[in-house]
């Protein structure tokens, strides 16, 4: 488990992004290529003052939550909130956990996406404990939406913006503006291979339309919501490059009749891109719809 940092912006607020690194999921099958089942890593953004910090999309295991829970005591600075940007469990199961580690955070998401979340929940059983069994703490659904969907820490905005439809439904970013940053969740991916079984019929479309959102709001930095360690979060690149990759999933899939070429042609396309497991899932999602 890694932590990237960026310098503070002139601004008296910096920030900083833990990324728990890919875990083994308890799959049987394999891969095309002969890789195992994992789940991605997972950026978990902690935007800080002088004395107050704000934590965005905490992750889904209890091993991650201590790991990142660690990491933000160590800076020293008092936990005011725990924002969610979308209702993947990958992004928000420990929140209660950590909450409870830092006594008067509070948790705070888009009202849809609150929705959502409960949503997600009906789901747990049935898929995230199968795969992860054991390593998921107890999750209720503790998140509120803020006032007028800002949040201010030490006199600076961050602002939760509605962008629709990314690689789920509801989906949030965190505009922080006087960092010109924005803490994108799953509209944005930095050098992992997306998830793409909630973008089939028009779902591609309005996932661009959520990055157009993004774009309107002219960050210069973007932390995705899952990045390989270490890599940058220039704006214009984390932009051009999830761009690209929905455009090739639209140019290959009617190429190839099988779930097995359509993921082969992807790789070649994206050879720099880690964690092929969720292109996998996500060629067997799109074509069993075909």
């Amino acid at each position: 488990m890694s932590t990237t940092a960026d310098p503070t912006v002139g601004s008296g607020l910096g920030y900083e992004v833990f990324v728990s690194e890919s875990i083994p999921l308890a799959l049987p099958d394999r891969l095309p290529n002969g890789e195992g089942r994992t789940w991605a890593p997972i950026s978990t953004t902690l935007v800080y003052g002088e004395r107050d910090a704000v934590l965005i999309d905490p992750p889904l295991t209890a091993a991650q939550a201590v790991a990142v829970g660690d990491w933000v005591e160590a800076g020293g600075r008092r936990l005011t909130h725990i924002l969610v940007t979308h209702a993947h469990g990958d992004h928000w199961f420990t929140a209660d956990m950590l909450a409870g580690r830092f006594p008067g955070a509070q948790v705070t998401a888009l009202a849809a996406t609150i929705e959502q979340m409960h949503r997600a929940l009906t789901a747990r059983k049935s898929f995230w404990d199968k795969i992860l069994p054991g390593q998921i703490p107890v999750s209720p659904v503790t998140a509120v939406p803020p006032d007028g969907n800002r949040i201010e820490l030490e006199n600076h905005e961050l602002v939760l913006v509605d962008v629709g439809h990314s690689d789920t439904d509801d989906t949030g970013v965190v505009h922080i503006p006087d960092l010109h940053l924005v803490v994108a969740g799953d509209v944005l991916y930095n050098g992992v291979h997306q998830f793409l079984v909630e973008s089939g019929g028009v779902g591609r479309d309005a996932w661009r339309k959520a990055i157009g959102v993004v774009e309107a709001l002219a960050p210069r930095q973007i932390v995705a919501g899952h990045k390989i360690v270490g890599r940058g979060d220039d704006a214009a690149r984390v932009i051009a490059e999830t761009r690209r990759y929905l455009d090739d999933v639209d140019d290959l899939l009617p190429r190839h009749p099988t779930p097995e070429g359509f993921f082969n042609a992807m790789l070649d396309r994206h050879p720099g891109h880690i964690n092929a497991s969720s292109l996998w899932g996500s060629a067997q999602a799109l074509y069993a719809g075909h």
